[in-house]
């Protein structure tokens, strides 16, 4: 294994399916030992329990055998708190899409973990920029060399959902993330086996900033009454050659995912294109996330 990346230990704080997933690409990928904390025990079972799906499931097809997959599995291990990730040499925060939450977490990283570790967000639309900043502890000037060191260890590695099976990672630079910090990044995600592409630190970034207001324009024809929820979906499906309608796809990242990056995008730009449809707020009020917890634009039977 290539080690070009410099990480021999990996935490994820976050046990949903995007920090389980990226736990498992990391091990079973980039062979690296990945220790993951979430605040919440049933978060973890429910997460170890997708990991032990997913490789038997690879087994099962003959895409791996029964001791690369014991391997992989024997490479995660759980802490039950951030202390036990004081020594990893990358974390990923993996967790809801909230700037202030970020930013305490970060605040806590550079507290809590070893001072050379990298510090990388899963954010797929906050600034890097305002929780790289947000790491320097108070009083410390942020012009400062500790504080520039500090924030120069923040990242953006955005993969996405499913992690094992899609193949891109989006990093992202803060103002201040420094260079090696962003080369030993885009060499960690290519080790689990992804391809990197990259972006400037602008709400949404490259990937959200495009897909957003399509899945929102799609909302909003639904709303209007302009075609059934299935027709939109088989026009993108048939005519585009799209492999998922947009409302099916916001039903699997999760309507209030998909409302918060919304949000985001409209406050960062003031762009009316990225102004949320009422249809999507009111769902999301009623609590219809989506896949998630059975009842979208879709029902599903979880």
């Amino acid at each position: 294994m290539s080690l070009a990346h410099g990480i021999r230990t990996l935490g994820v704080l976050g046990a949903g399916q995007m920090g389980t997933g990226i736990a498992l690409v990391s091990a079973l990928r980039a062979k690296v030992p990945v220790l993951i904390h979430d605040r919440s025990p049933e978060q973890v079972k429910k997460g170890l329990s997708l990991v032990d799906k997913l490789l038997a499931k690879d087994v099962s097809k003959g895409r791996l055998t029964s001791d690369d997959a014991k391997d992989a599995r024997d490479r995660i291990a759980v802490v039950d708190d951030l202390k036990g990730l004081r020594d990893v040499d990358m974390v990923v925060e993996a967790v809801s899409e909230s700037l202030p939450l970020k930013q305490k977490i970060f605040a806590s990283f550079a507290a809590e973990l070893k001072p050379e570790a990298i510090l990388a967000t899963n954010t797929s639309s906050i600034s890097i920029t305002k929780i790289a900043a947000a790491a320097i502890p108070e009083g410390l000037s942020t012009a400062s060399k500790e504080g520039q060191t500090i924030a120069g260890r923040v990242v953006g590695l955005h993969f996405f959902n499913p992690v094992p099976v899609m193949k891109l990672v989006e990093l992202i630079s803060a103002l201040q993330t420094s260079e090696d910090t962003l080369n030993r990044s885009r060499a960690f995600a290519i080790a689990c086996g992804k391809q990197v592409t990259t972006s400037k630190d602008v709400p949404g970034f490259v990937s959200n900033a495009l897909l957003m207001p399509f899945i929102n324009e799609a909302i909003m024809h639904l709303e209007k009454g302009i075609a059934t929820r299935e027709d939109i979906d088989t026009t993108l499906k048939l005519g585009m050659n799209h492999p998922m309608g947009p409302l099916q796809l916001a039903d699997f990242i999760g309507l209030d995912t998909c409302l918060a990056i919304q949000k985001t995008l409209y406050e960062g730009t003031g762009d009316s294109k990225y102004r949320p449809s009422v249809l999507l707020e009111r769902m999301v009020d009623a609590q219809w996330y989506g896949r998630k917890n059975g009842k979208g634009f879709y029902d599903y039977d979880n």
